[in-house]
């Protein structure tokens, strides 16, 4: 593609971006239901015992390192990248970026596939220790991770196919290649794992059957293209290296959640048994909105900033990231408030059913409330973080990253003795609640770097939009609190009445908040993004 016609992309309407935006956000909730109604599945037949406890462990290691050599790390130096190459360079030069990056990439990734699988007891060892001395959790994890390994090799490249994609604007394809991870995950839970003789293996298995359908179901929208990978190993080529000097800082920069969650799994494998899928069911509540929106509009901006920068136009970068903002900030504020107080008729809604008691609501309702403050950090990170790696700086994201990481190893610690010794709330909240007080400092500082350097300046509308959006959650919480003290005992309603229920705090919520801030003079125009 020649510099003039990616000009021409980049002086495209800047409503595209809502579009987009939209684009991604419906394939994503897709998504998020599909992987909901797996998380419902998983409860009803596997509660919180054993099985769950050991298949938390041994589907996050894989996670972990999906975000580092998959969407995570990978796109955040890949994208700009192609997008620079496919704005300056010739459509040969592109071609052959892809097919180098895909046989590199796909030789280490096999290395360590392979690696992970042959010392899977020593992986679980190292970040289930609790389980050493449980030997029905610790063979099961052991057998499942044995399974669950090799999506690392399968979804990362997914992940380079779908980043593809995304540098052509073709965002639902692999927005939508999630879906066929929950339906096949379902599927498996219910009609294979019942008939295996090792407990648990039927859904490691399903882990992998997903990762291979995934990676197929990409590859008819590459071949249209005309850029389905030739794998071919070239670590010397001048765009493979400089793609994993920037995934190597932003393996860590990208992935500070993910790791943190790993270090949470460490700390509760020695609490309370349970307190694992406790956790495990309280971040997917806590991801569906994330995947939803942090997710969808990162996702959407990135090769946008990446041609931005690429083109020298400042201020169209920072009105990008400016529209990124408001978007993200009306969104996830009232999300946020909104499963603080609706921890448990939404879980008591969605997982009270078969194995999943009144007890199971109770602890992991504890650790939604203390997980929903830092949603909106979370989000904001997915937002922020772009803004970095667009213009090829990811030092400052993993030098930041590092430090949050730190504060939240610290905070672990400390609260779970607090309250272990106070007993104010269930241990494991504690470990939420640090995750929660990391995300926050992380978005913090990524915001404060990119205001400090010039990167991002404010554009005219904030004051009269915060008190839009303040206005708007204090009487929507006002409201569901009022509501919900109407309904009184959750517990005792039946599963039609739940639902409606549910329904109706969540849809009048949203309709409180929305009215108040129109009143106050907020209206859709005020989101759409905007040519400078």
């Amino acid at each position: 593609m020649s510099a003039d016609s990616s000009n021409d992309q980049l002086r495209a309407p800047p409503d595209r971006l809502l579009k987009s935006t939209s684009v991604v956000a419906a394939m994503t909730l897709l998504s998020r239901v599909t992987g909901l109604a797996r998380e419902i599945a998983f409860a009803t037949l596997f509660g919180s015992g054993p099985i769950m406890d050991a298949f938390a462990v041994a589907f996050r290691i894989p996670n972990l390192l999906r975000r580092f050599f998959g969407e995570g790390a990978f796109s955040q130096a890949f994208v700009p990248v192609i997008a620079e190459y496919r704005a300056t360079r010739s459509v040969a030069e592109t071609r052959e970026l892809v097919d180098r990056i895909t046989g590199t990439l796909g030789l280490v990734l096999f290395a360590i596939t392979l690696i992970g699988v042959i010392g899977a007891p020593l992986l679980i060892l190292a970040f289930a220790p609790g389980f050493f001395n449980d030997e029905s959790r610790y063979s099961t994890a052991i057998h499942m991770l044995r399974l669950t390994f090799p999506y690392v090799l399968l979804v990362s490249l997914t992940a380079l196919a779908g980043s593809i994609l995304n540098a052509y604007r073709r965002f639902a394809v692999a927005s939508f290649t999630p879906v066929i991870l929950n339906v096949v995950m379902i599927g498996f839970a219910i009609w294979v794992e019942p008939r295996t003789p090792w407990p648990g293996v039927g859904l490691a298995a399903g882990v992998f059957v997903a990762g291979v359908l995934q990676l197929v179901f990409q590859v008819p929208f590459l071949r249209r293209l005309k850029l389905l990978p030739r794998p071919r190993w070239d670590r010397a080529h001048a765009g493979v290296r400089r793609i994993f000097a920037l995934m190597l800082p932003a393996m860590i920069g990208s992935s500070v959640a993910q790791i943190s969650i790993l270090l949470d799994t460490l700390v509760a494998s020695f609490l309370l048994a349970g307190s694992i899928s406790w956790l495990y069911y309280s971040d997917r509540l806590i991801e569906f909105p994330l995947g939803v929106l942090g997710v969808a509009i990162g996702t959407v901006i990135l090769p946008r900033l990446s041609e931005q920068h690429s083109f020298a136009s400042p201020e169209r970068f920072s009105a990008t990231l400016d529209w990124a903002l408001r978007l993200v900030l009306v969104i996830a504020l009232p999300a946020a408030v909104g499963i603080e107080l609706l921890a448990d008729p939404l879980l008591a809604t969605l997982f009270n059913h078969g194995d999943f008691t009144e007890r199971d609501v109770a602890m992991s309702a504890a650790s939604v409330r203390a997980y929903a403050p830092g949603l909106v950090g979370f989000i904001l990170v997915k937002v922020l973080a772009p803004g970095y790696f667009a213009r090829q700086d990811t030092r400052t994201p993993v030098r930041i990253g590092i430090q949050a990481l730190i504060l939240s190893m610290t905070l672990n610690v400390a609260f779970v003795l607090l309250l272990l010794r106070t007993q104010w709330a269930p241990a494991h909240a504690g470990i939420a609640a640090a995750t929660a007080c990391s995300g926050l400092f992380n978005a913090v500082f990524l915001f404060a770097g990119l205001r400090k350097h010039g990167v991002y300046r404010a554009r005219p509308g904030w004051r009269p939009l915060w008190t839009q959006m303040l206005a708007g959650n204090a009487v929507m919480a006002a409201a569901l609190l009022v509501v919900l003290h109407a309904i009184g005992d959750w517990s005792a309603l039946g599963k039609l009445d739940r639902a409606g229920a549910l329904a109706l705090l969540v849809g009048g919520g949203a309709a409180v908040y929305f009215g108040v801030a129109w009143l106050l003079g907020l209206r859709p125009s005020a989101l759409r993004a905007r040519a400078t």
